[in-house]
């Protein structure tokens, strides 16, 4: 086996950041954590069930068009 070269890490730059880069870390507690979850999984199934009343209504439009083809 031939022995690989060593690549140099990059390094971080110590210029200042700009203002806008990045917000400071808040440290949230279990409480604040849960009930972020809780507010996101609300938002996916709001989400979710708009899409299915759409389906459901474009099922609906696909079913009376299926009836009048049978008919004919």
């Amino acid at each position: 086996m031939k022995p690989q070269k060593a690549v140099p890490a990059k390094t971080a730059t110590t210029t200042a950041a700009p203002a806008t880069a990045r917000r400071p870390w808040i440290k949230k507690t279990p409480v604040e954590v849960v009930l972020e979850q809780i507010g996101k999984q609300e938002e996916k199934v709001a989400g979710m069930r708009a899409e299915l009343t759409r389906e459901e209504r474009e099922l609906a439009k696909l079913q009376k068009a299926k009836s009048v083809l049978e008919a004919v």
